[in-house]
């Protein structure tokens, strides 16, 4: 069954283009990706320090192996410190 995430992402103040800068990195090498459908990144229009990942994923595993992978590895170290909260939500369609 299919997998959607919900991700959304608080920069620090200061911090935001600079955390725009390193997300955007990942959207290339994760729509590569095994699984993966969908991977767009928002940013809000009245907040800019607010960030939104919309994803599809063909399952939950292939997912939770996007998790770990490197880019995302490398993603987490250069960020750290720069997020003040991160919310991850799994979701599954509804026709």
């Amino acid at each position: 069954m299919a997998l959607t995430i919900l991700a959304q992402v608080q920069a620090v103040a200061g911090k935001e283009d600079a955390l725009m800068m390193e997300m955007h990195k990942l959207i290339a090498a994760t729509k590569l990706e095994a699984g993966c459908l969908q991977y767009d990144m928002h940013r809000d229009n009245d907040k800019p320090g607010f960030f939104m990942f919309y994803e599809n994923w063909e399952t939950r595993a292939l997912w939770l192996d996007h998790m770990k992978a490197p880019h995302l590895a490398a993603y987490n170290a250069a960020t750290k410190g720069w997020i003040t909260s991160l919310t991850l939500n799994e979701m599954t369609r509804v026709d």
